[in-house]
């Protein structure tokens, strides 16, 4: 026993290794959100059309979203450590092309190769963590750290884009990742060790191309009818990617091994929890993204004061990760659930008091109180999906509850964010198609820019709204749908010990190595 302790108990080894993980994973949440303060510089840089500017901040969540499992399968066959360094330098190349991309176009490709490199980091990083730390007890507080990383990354990386932007050029928020790329490559092959799970499951590439191919299209089509108003290739993208995605959800169906198990919709409860991971990372990155166009744009505020009028709301969100566990265990997760939407929905609503003139207060307050949501939906949104199925099917629920978050990232700027610039068109002076290219026009009067500003702020208050009363409808929903804890004073979270908190699946869905959960855990 005294031997068997002594191999697990984690050296010096384990923890740098952790640390060298924790660099590229802090990178892949961090850049899908590094770009909501950058987005005006980048704007005058290159001036990009209002669709390529959305494409420009989501085709990177939509990229990592749509390939997590598949790239989670291709590193159990192939070799996870071997996935990391292949992803991690093609994540270094994407980020140096971002950051010289003299074109839209190509920076919009550039970030559609690093969100590609991102969907192989994350899976892949997570798993060598159970070989780096193949105690139970030691794994889960190394994942919880892991976790903790990765919630902070998505609040901390407007804070470092306005940061960087306040010294330098706007191409710093991609060159940021090289040095964090190099180090990883150089210490992990010493560090790490290959972690390969022998008779993976086979891919279907046809499914992974249907999934992506029709959602992009879905999602262009939708673009530009609000940048650009009915138009026949806008409504035939929308047409032609609705039917791809719904020849992807037959043939998920008809295969053995499906990309997306469709039946684990049919509970209710495991239903709610996707839409808890998807619905607050759409409401968080529309409302991040505009907010930060608003403080620049409308209220004229320097990029470094609105990166540090940030700061509560990150702050606020990864605290709320950290302590919603130990809350989980006092209240239940059915209370927590509710008090995530309605948080959010009512942090949301504080936005409405802003105006052309000030709102700084309001915003402030917004973040903080909407980041008590956010907090909680990163920590508790995947365990509620894992223990709403049977055990031997919770790897595909946490994989769908991983790929929801993604989604929803780059879905709230793709949905959300065409509703704003709708609105922006149909109110707005008709000038020019986005704000900043409105207020960059050389014969601009003063009343036109009010106006441009105006519909801005309407646009703004229009997306808040819908999004408060999603979520309004799903608080309400958890408080229906998710039963109360059978026995009062008794930890809901009642699990076996070796999943004793925080594991990935509290903050990070589908952790390698964690299985085996109580499927009375949810009753």
């Amino acid at each position: 026993m005294t031997a068997q302790h002594a191999h697990d108990a984690p050296g010096l080894r384990a923890w740098l290794g952790l640390a060298t993980v924790l660099g590229p994973v802090l990178l892949v949440s961090m850049d899908g959100s590094i770009l909501f303060l950058a987005m005006p510089r980048i704007s005058q840089a290159l001036s990009p059309t209002a669709d390529q500017a959305l494409w420009t901040l989501d085709v990177y969540g939509f990229a990592v979203g749509s390939l997590l499992v598949a790239f989670g399968s291709i590193g159990d066959r192939y070799g996870r450590l071997k996935l990391l360094m292949t992803g991690a330098t093609v994540f270094g190349l994407g980020s140096a092309g971002a950051a010289f991309a003299p074109t839209p176009e190509l920076l919009i490709g550039c970030r559609a190769l690093m969100g590609v490199a991102g969907a192989t980091l994350l899976p892949s990083a997570l798993a060598v963590l159970s070989e780096l730390f193949p105690d139970p007890r030691r794994r889960a507080r190394a994942i919880g750290i892991f976790a903790a990383a990765f919630a902070a990354g998505f609040a901390i990386g407007p804070i470092v884009g306005g940061t960087l932007l306040w010294q330098f050029w706007w191409g710093s928020v991609f060159l940021v990742n090289l040095p964090v790329i190099l180090v990883f490559l150089v210490f992990a092959p010493v560090l790490l060790r290959e972690v390969r799970e022998g008779g993976g499951k086979r891919i279907d590439a046809l499914s992974v191309v249907t999934s992506a191919g029709g959602l992009l299209l879905t999602i262009y089509g939708i673009k530009h009818l609000a940048a650009d108003g009915m138009s026949a290739p806008a409504i035939a993208a929308m047409l032609l990617g609705s039917t791809v995605l719904a020849f992807f959800g037959l043939r998920q169906k008809r295969l053995a091994h499906p990309l997306i198990d469709f039946s684990l919709f049919r509970d209710r409860v495991f239903t709610l929890a996707i839409i808890t991971g998807l619905l607050p990372l759409a409401a968080w990155s529309a409302t991040a993204f505009l907010s930060g166009i608003y403080l620049q744009s409308v209220l004229d505020l320097r990029v470094l004061h609105a990166a540090l009028l940030a700061l509560p709301g990150a702050a606020v969100l990864t605290i709320a990760c950290i302590v919603t566990p130990g809350v989980v265990e006092r209240i239940g997760k059915r209370a927590v659930l509710a008090a995530c939407h309605f948080s959010i929905g009512g942090g949301l609503l504080l936005l409405l008091p802003t105006t052309v003139t000030g709102g700084i207060g309001w915003y402030v307050a917004s973040t903080a109180l909407a980041g008590v949501g956010y907090g909680i939906s990163f920590s508790v949104v995947a365990d509620t999906a894992v223990g709403a199925v049977p055990a031997e099917r919770a790897g595909s629920a946490g994989a769908i509850a991983e790929t929801s978050n993604e989604i929803g990232n780059a879905l709230g700027i793709a949905l959300l964010g065409s509703l704003a610039a709708l609105l922006f068109r149909l109110q707005g002076p008709d000038l020019a198609p986005t704000l900043d290219e409105t207020l960059r026009l050389p014969s601009l009067v003063p009343a036109a820019a009010l106006d441009a500003k105006t519909a801005f702020v309407t646009g703004l208050h229009a997306v808040v709204v819908v999004a408060a009363l999603m979520h309004a409808a799903l608080g309400a929903g958890a408080l229906r749908w998710l039963p109360k804890p059978p026995f009062h004073g008794v930890p809901e979270t009642a699990v076996p010990a070796t999943l004793d908190a925080p594991d990935i699946a509290r903050c990070i869905p589908n952790a390698p190595g964690v299985t085996g959960r109580d499927p009375r855990h949810f009753q």
